[in-house]
C-alpha cells in the first residue's frame, strides 16, 4: 500500500509539475533588429513560384500615401531547414507549411518575446494561396501592430516632457526628445525634428465636432481643415506661400480607433505652391465627445530624394500614443 501511494505521489508531482512548467515557459528575447522586417520561412521552390509571388504582392506592397513606391515590409526568406537558433528570434515571422490541412494560425511569443508568428498551411499551392489572400488584411495588421509596439517601446527610452501640451490641450503624446516645440500659439502646437535632408513634423490642434461630417464629405472636410491651418501656421519660403494638400492626388481615408475613440485616418501628399516642396502626411481626426471636439493630430515629412517610409512609421507610432483626458 505504501509503495502504491509513493508511485501515485510521484506521478502527481510529475504531471502537475510539467503543467506548471509549460504554463511558465521561458522564451528568449526577440532580436532588436530593423523595424518592419519579416522573416518568411518557406521552401525555396515555393518562394520562387506562385506562392512566393503572392507573399511578395501581399507583404511587400507599396505603402499608401507616399509619392514614391516603398514596400510596407522588407522580406527575408529562408528555407525551414535553416530556421533555427538566432533565426527564430525575429519579431515577425511568416511560416509556410505545405502538405498539411489548410489553415492560418496567429501565434504570440512562439519562439521569442515579443513576437508574432503567422503559420499558413495547405496541401497544395492553391490552398496556401487561398489562405494568404483570405487572411491578408489580418496578417498585415498583426505584423504592423507588433512593429508599432516595438517603435513605441524605443521612443519611451527618451521622452520629451509634454506638460505644455497636456495643460493646454488636455491630452498627452509620447514623442522623443529629438523633437522640439517650434510653435505654441492659439491652441496650435507644431513639433519638429531635424533630419539630414529636411524635417519630420507634427501638428496638434482641435476643432468642433461638427466641423467633420461623416460620409462622402469626410475627406473634403479633413482637407479643408488642414489647408486652413496650414495657411495660418505653416508658411512657405516665398511670400504668401503655405503648406496645402496636393490636389493632383486624392488622399486615402479610412476609419480606425485611437485611444479607444472613433477616428478618421487620412494619408496623402502635401505641397507648397510655387516652392517645389512636397511630401507625405498622415492625419488623424479623433472624436472626443466628452469635450465636444475633434482632436486633430497630423504628421508629415519633408525629406527630398530619400526614402520616407520609416519616418512616416515613426509619426504613426507617436500619434497612436495619444491619450485624451
Amino acid at each position: 500500500m505504501r509503495n502504491t501511494l509513493s508511485v501515485l505521489l510521484i506521478a502527481f508531482v510529475l504531471i502537475y509539475g510539467c503543467k506548471d512548467e509549460n504554463a511558465k515557459r521561458i522564451v528568449p528575447k526577440s532580436s532588436g533588429g530593423s523595424l518592419n522586417d519579416v522573416t518568411v520561412v518557406v521552401d525555396n521552390l515555393l518562394w520562387e513560384n506562385n506562392v512566393g509571388e503572392v507573399i511578395r504582392d501581399t507583404l511587400a506592397a507599396s505603402v499608401e500615401g507616399l509619392s514614391v513606391e516603398e514596400p510596407q515590409f522588407r522580406l527575408r526568406q529562408m528555407p525551414p531547414s535553416v530556421f533555427s537558433g538566432f533565426a527564430t528570434k525575429n519579431r515577425t515571422v511568416l511560416k509556410i507549411e505545405k502538405g498539411k490541412p489548410a489553415g492560418t494560425l496567429f501565434l504570440s511569443d512562439e519562439f521569442a518575446k515579443p513576437q508574432t508568428v503567422v503559420v499558413i498551411s495547405g496541401n497544395t499551392n492553391t490552398e496556401i494561396i487561398d489562405q494568404i489572400n483570405t487572411n491578408s488584411a489580418k496578417i498585415i495588421d498583426a505584423f504592423k501592430k507588433e512593429e508599432l509596439k516595438e517603435k513605441q517601446r524605443r521612443i519611451k527610452k527618451s521622452l520629451f516632457n509634454d506638460k505644455d501640451i497636456q495643460a493646454q490641450m488636455g491630452l498627452s503624446l509620447k514623442f522623443p526628445t529629438a523633437y522640439r516645440i517650434a510653435k505654441n500659439e492659439d491652441g496650435f502646437f507644431w513639433l519638429r525634428r531635424d533630419i539630414e535632408t529636411g524635417t519630420v513634423d507634427i501638428m496638434l490642434y482641435e476643432t468642433p465636432l461638427s466641423s467633420i461630417r461623416k460620409g462622402d464629405s469626410t475627406v473634403v472636410d479633413v482637407v479643408r481643415l488642414r489647408d486652413s491651418v496650414g495657411k495660418i501656421h505653416i508658411e512657405g519660403p516665398l511670400e504668401g506661400s503655405y503648406m496645402a494638400t496636393e490636389d493632383k492626388y486624392t488622399p486615402f481615408i479610412s476609419e480606425t480607433i485611437i485611444d479607444n475613440k472613433p477616428a478618421f485616418e487620412t494619408k496623402g501628399l502635401w505641397d507648397v505652391k510655387n516652392a517645389f516642396m512636397s511630401g507625405p502626411f498622415i492625419n488623424y481626426a479623433i472624436e472626443d465627445k466628452v469635450n465636444n471636439r475633434m482632436v486633430m493630430v497630423e504628421g508629415y515629412v519633408f525629406a527630398p530624394s530619400v526614402a520616407k517610409r520609416d519616418y512616416m512609421f515613426e509619426l504613426e507610432a507617436i500619434i497612436k500614443s495619444v491619450a485624451i483626458k
